[in-house]
C-alpha cells in the first residue's frame, strides 16, 4: 500500500508531505484547491510523462517520491530480472530538472519510465474521470474480463504461441515470395559459381604472378646484366678478382717490415673470396634467365583473367574472389534447399496454428465462463447505484484472425431502461452511468483481485442523494479489502473515509500555495457540514453531518 507521499515544486505545491493509512482515505477541498494536482503529481512516480510546465519554481527541479508497503504484493521477478533492491519499503522517486529532463529511482537505482510503469501497475491502480471514457475501448474491456478470468499464466502461454505463429507466418511468406526469384537466379548464381570454381584460385596467385611477369618481360635485361657484371668481377681480362690479386702481391711485399700489412692482407683475402663467391654466383643466375615468350604468354593471360574476375566481383584479391565464391556456394546451396525449408516451414507453422487455436480456444472458454457472474454482480451493483431498470451485458464474438489477446472480440453493453435493449456502452451512457459501471466494475475487480491501492479521481462525480450514499457504502466496503483514496465533493462519501484530508490553497508572498491537513473528528465534521451547506456551516448542516457519521 501507498504509505507516504512527498512533493516539492509540483504545479501549485511547494512542499507537501501526505501520510496513508489502511482503509478508505477521503480528500476533499474547494474546487482549484489541488487536489488533482496530488492525483497528477502521483502520476508522476507511476511513469506518467511531464515537462517544465510541471515546475512551480521554474528555476528549481521537481521532485515526487512515494514510500509503498510492499509486503505480501507478488511482484514476481521483477526485482531480480532488473537488477533492483527489494526492499520493504520501497521508495519510487522522480525528479525533473528545470532543462525538463525527467528521472526515475527504484530505491535509489536510476530506472526507466517503462520499469516505473510496470512496478506501479502492481502497486497501485489509479482511475482518473478521464479512464470512463476507456470503457468504449475493446483492449480495455478485454483486460477486464481477463482480470476476472484470473489466467495471466494462460495468456502468457498464448503469447509464446501466437508470437512463435507470427514468426513462422512471416518466414512462411518471405520464403514463397523469394521462391519464384530464386528460381530465376539460380543458373545465374550456378553460373558464377561455375566460373571461379574452373579457375581453382589459390591464395595470393597474382601477386607471384605479377613478379614472374616483370622477370619475364625484362629477361634479356637481367641476364646481360649479371653476366657482364660476373665477368667484371671474376673474368679472364682487367677482372676485379685480378685487380685484387694484385693488390695482395704489393702489400705481400711490405709485409716482413709493415705490421699492419697482414690485417690488410687478411682483409683483402675475404674480399677476394666473397668476390669469387659473388661473380659465380651471378654467372650461374644469368645461365637460369632465359627469354620465354610462351610462359610470359601464359602469365599475362592468367593476370588478365584474374584481374577480369576481380573487377567483376569489384574485389582486390584472390582471397576475395575465394570468399566470394564461398558465398555463391551459400546462396545456390539455400536456393536449392529452399524447397526443403518451405516445406518444413509450412508444418511448424500448421503446428505453431494449431497451438495458438488451442490457446485462443481454452482463453475464450475462460472468458464466456466468467460473463454470467460479472453481469449479475454487475446488474446488482446498478441496482443500488440508483439504475433499477439497468442491464449489463458482455458480448464476445470471434474475430478473423488471431489477435495478441486471442480471438475474442468484447463488447459491453448498456441500457438504463427498461424498454430498451442493451447497446454499446460508450454510445448510449450518460457520464454519470459510467462513473457507476466503472465504479461497480472496480468493486467486483476487487472483490476477485488482491490489488494493494486504488486511487479514484471523483468516481463518484454525477451522483447524489440515496445514490450517493450508495457509492459511499461500495468504496467503504471496498476499503475494507484493499487502500482506498478517493477525492470527491459528496458529504455521503465524505462520511464514510476512516482518515480525511481537506485541501486548500494559500497565498505566500506572490504565489498561491496547495497545502493540505489532516483533518481530526471535530475538523471532520465542520467539513461535511460545508459539504452539504456550502462555505456558510448552519447549526442544521452540522446535525446533518453528524447524522452522515453516525449512519457511515
Amino acid at each position: 500500500m501507498l504509505k507516504k507521499l512527498l512533493v516539492h515544486n509540483y504545479a501549485l505545491i511547494r512542499d507537501l508531505e501526505i501520510k496513508f493509512d489502511r482503509g478508505f482515505t477521503i480528500l476533499t477541498g474547494e474546487t482549484g484547491a489541488g487536489k488533482s494536482i496530488i492525483f497528477g503529481a502521483l502520476s508522476l512516480i507511476l511513469g506518467k510523462r511531464a515537462d517544465t510546465t510541471a515546475l512551480l519554481d521554474k528555476n528549481e527541479k521537481c521532485m515526487v517520491e512515494g514510500v509503498f508497503d510492499i509486503g505480501g504484493i507478488n511482484s514476481g521477478n521483477f526485482f531480480e530480472n532488473n537488477d533492483l533492491d527489494k526492499l520493504n519499503p520501497t521508495i519510487i522517486r522522480r525528479e525533473i530538472s528545470t532543462g525538463g529532463r525527467s528521472r526515475a529511482f527504484i530505491n535509489d537505482t536510476p530506472v526507466t519510465l517503462d520499469q516505473l510503469k510496470i512496478l506501479g501497475g502492481m502497486l497501485i491502480d489509479i482511475h482518473s474521470q478521464h479512464q470512463n471514457l476507456l470503457l468504449g475501448s475493446n483492449h480495455f474491456q478485454l483486460n477486464l474480463v481477463d482480470s476476472f478470468a484470473d489466467h495471466y499464466d494462460l495468456l502468457a502461454n498464448y503469447s509464446d504461441a501466437y508470437n512463435s505463429y507470427k514468426q513462422h507466418e512471416s518466414e512462411f511468406r518471405k520464403l514463397s515470395a523469394d521462391m519464384d526469384k530464386n528460381v530465376a537466379d539460380l543458373d545465374y548464381y550456378t553460373y558464377q559459381l561455375k566460373q571461379l570454381d574452373d579457375e581453382n584460385l589459390i591464395e595470393g596467385e597474382e601477386r607471384n604472378l605479377e613478379e614472374e611477369q616483370e622477370l619475364l618481360t625484362h629477361a634479356g635485361e637481367i641476364h646481360d646484366a649479371l653476366e657482364g657484371s660476373s665477368l667484371l668481377i671474376n673474368g679472364e681480362d682487367f677482372s676485379a678478382v685480378d685487380r685484387l690479386n694484385e693488390v695482395r702481391r704489393l702489400i705481400e711485399r711490405i709485409e716482413e717490415y709493415y705490421p699492419d700489412a697482414k690485417v690488410f692482407l687478411e682483409r683483402l683475402e675475404s674480399t677476394i673470396i666473397e668476390l669469387n663467391d659473388l661473380g659465380n654466383e651471378m654467372d650461374s643466375r644469368s645461365s637460369d634467365i632465359e627469354s620465354d615468350p610462351s610462359r610470359l604468354e601464359a602469365v599475362n593471360s592468367r593476370l588478365d583473367s584474374l584481374n577480369a574476375l576481380m573487377q567483376k566481383h569489384r574485389v582486390e584479391d584472390t582471397l576475395s574472389l575465394i570468399k566470394k565464391k564461398e558465398e555463391l556456394r551459400d546462396i545456390v546451396s539455400g536456393i536449392e534447399t529452399s524447397d526443403e525449408r518451405l516445406s518444413e516451414l509450412e508444418k511448424l507453422l500448421a503446428m505453431s496454428r494449431e497451438r495458438t487455436a488451442e490457446l485462443a480456444t481454452e482463453l475464450s472458454n475462460n472468458r464466456k465462463e466468467q460473463l454470467p457472474l460479472i453481469e449479475n454482480e454487475m446488474n446488482r451493483l446498478l441496482i443500488q447505484l440508483g439504475i433499477p431498470n439497468g442491464r449489463f451485458k458482455i458480448n464476445i464474438s470471434a474475430t478473423e484472425n488471431f489477435t495478441p489477446a486471442g480471438t475474442d472480440h468484447v463488447e459491453f453493453l448498456f441500457s438504463a431502461n427498461r424498454q430498451a435493449e442493451p447497446e454499446n456502452l460508450a454510445r448510449v451512457a450518460s457520464g454519470g452511468e459510467l462513473s457507476r459501471v466503472m465504479l461497480s466494475l472496480k468493486s467486483l475487480l476487487s472483490d476477485n483481485k488482491s490489488l494493494p491501492t486504488i486511487f479514484f479521481d471523483e468516481i463518484d462525480a454525477g451522483v447524489s442523494g440515496e445514490v450517493a450514499t450508495k457509492v459511499a457504502s461500495i468504496l467503504a466496503a471496498m476499503g475494507k479489502k484493499m487502500q482506498v483514496i478517493n477525492i470527491t465533493h459528496l458529504p455521503q462519501v465524505a462520511a464514510h473515509g476512516t482518515m480525511h484530508y481537506h485541501v486548500y490553497k494559500e497565498d505566500e508572498d506572490d504565489s498561491t500555495i496547495t497545502r493540505i491537513k489532516l483533518l481530526d473528528k471535530k475538523e471532520r465534521l465542520e467539513e461535511i457540514a460545508r459539504l452539504l451547506s456550502g462555505n456558510e456551516i448552519t447549526k442544521a448542516s452540522i446535525e446533518n453531518a453528524k447524522e452522515l457519521m453516525r449512519e457511515a
